[in-house]
């Protein structure tokens, strides 16, 4: 072995660390064991023999053989010093070599195009955020922080402030028809958050889980990102519609439904379809994840009853936000489970979620026991709506019989349904952002294996109505 040629190449591979003549000889040989260059049994030079070969100081041989020994890569003995019997780590291509990183099943996730922040007109789930009562509820802040004790500076209870939990479960108890008690009320960030601890506390990986088709992207990416098993349930003019042979033949732990306003075709469940559902949850020993995102909106017709409340005991867990009704970037959702998973939940939470974000838990407490939550609301169904029509009209005028309009019953968008031999959605997404438009597009709610669909959201709750018509005429010169 020459170890000096040995020494003179590890060290101008490695000139950037500037080390010290001790540090590299350490270095150079380690690598030479780790590599297999020096492989388990050959007798290292005596520590003199070397020093004067490399011509360097024997202190500097004795430092770097002393920390081989240390690390188990040489073993003295009464001869000298021997390399240790460590395998060498083998050579392989760069493809052969695992990476840290993602676990696969947070690789199979939909791609996410354009940003809920981008300002685009049309971009589907935004509220108008110009109408909200940002001074008061700076007030309310202000109020709820000059409140606080010493003691409120720590961890919150992990459930949420009992403020919070008893001010949404009284509001949805008159306005929503769900039948809970404050305990039965969880504090999540949003609904996300919701979706997640669902997957995760009340289902086991392998477990199946029934989402609809075209659906929600955050459920998806919820149940795989807990190993659960997605199916995919079509849905028709009145919902998510199970066929019998669904329910024989893969029956789900878990079913995720947006029964008020159908995300994102936007059909709204029927009341026998709605019991109908929940009878077929209680035979196969299964919860429905009923996520009512935004059910405050309905513009036509009688408002419906949340599925949580239309039975007693119904197998429900029900998940709100506040993202649609006040704004996203409060990050306040909230979910309502069964009064038997009520304590097992809550134990869960104290040992997986440290709570925080007290202040703004109880100002909003407040700006719903105070009535201008109801005031907002109200505010804002009588805008939506008026925006919804300026929209359609507007459809009627530009786009005539080349789209068909859906989901415009409810909610904050509504659906252009294309036909699915013609230009593919994306593509007309594509040329529309082009144009300083933002839609959504409905192909890429899709799940792999069903039937194709293609179609525009469009959300038009941020759109003032006197621009309706100017950003129609625009998309309809990039739809063929």
């Amino acid at each position: 072995m020459d170890y000096a040629l040995l020494l003179e190449t590890f060290g101008r591979d490695h000139a950037r660390h500037a080390w010290p003549r001790q540090r590299l000889l350490h270095e150079c040989l380690r690598t030479a064991i780790r590599d297999g260059t020096l492989a388990a049994g050959t007798r290292l030079l005596a520590t003199r023999a070397l020093a004067q070969e490399l011509g360097i100081a024997r202190n500097t041989v004795l430092y770097a053989y002393e920390q081989l020994a240390c690390e188990g890569f040489v073993i003295p003995d009464r001869r000298g010093t021997v390399v240790a019997g460590i395998a060498p780590a083998p050579h392989r291509r760069a493809a052969d070599v695992p990476q840290a990183g993602l676990a696969r099943r947070a690789q199979n996730l939909r791609i996410v195009n354009g940003s809920a922040g981008d300002g685009l007109p049309f971009t589907p789930g935004m509220p108008d955020l110009r109408a909200f009562p940002l001074a008061q509820w700076r007030r309310l802040l202000d109020r709820a922080w000059r409140g606080l004790s010493a003691a409120q500076l720590n961890y919150g209870d992990p459930a949420g402030e009992p403020a919070l939990r008893t001010a949404i479960a009284d509001y949805l108890r008159a306005s929503r028809g769900v039948v809970c008690e404050p305990g039965q009320v969880f504090i999540t960030d949003g609904t996300q958050s919701s979706l997640d601890l669902c997957a995760h506390a009340c289902a086991d990986a392998g477990d199946v889980a029934w989402i609809e088709h075209p659906g929600y992207g955050g459920a998806l990416a919820a149940f795989r990102g807990a190993g659960l098993v997605v199916a995919g349930i079509g849905i028709d003019g009145e919902g998510m519609a199970p066929t019998v042979h669904d329910w024989a033949t893969c029956r789900p732990k878990l079913i995720y439904t947006t029964p008020s306003h159908q995300y994102p075709v936007g059909a709204v469940m029927s009341a026998a379809r709605r019991l109908a559902l929940i009878d077929g949850a209680r035979a196969a020993g299964a919860l429905i994840v009923e996520d009512d995102y935004d059910s405050e909106f309905r513009h036509e017709g009688p408002p419906l009853a949340a599925m949580q409340g239309l039975v007693q005991d119904a197998p429900v867990l029900y998940c709100g936000t506040f993202s649609k009704t006040m704004f996203p970037a409060l990050r306040i959702g909230f979910l309502v489970v069964p009064a038997g998973l009520a304590l097992p939940l809550a134990a869960m939470r104290a040992q997986s979620s440290a709570a925080g974000r007290t202040a703004e838990q109880l100002a909003l407490a407040e700006f719903l026991r105070s009535g201008e939550f109801a005031l907002h609301l109200r505010r804002m169904r009588r805008l939506y709506r008026q925006r919804r029509d300026a929209l359609v009209d507007a459809v009627a005028r530009h786009l005539g019989d080349r789209v068909v309009v859906e989901g415009a019953s409810a909610g904050m968008h509504l659906v252009l349904r294309l036909p699915d031999d013609g230009l593919p959605d994306v593509e007309i997404a594509r040329r529309a952002r082009a144009q300083g438009i933002a839609v959504n597009t409905l192909s890429t709610h899709a799940l792999p294996g069903g039937p194709p669909c293609s179609g525009l959201l469009l959300g038009y709750a941020q759109v003032p109505g006197e621009r309706m018509d100017d950003l129609v005429r625009r998309l309809a010169d990039v739809v063929p």
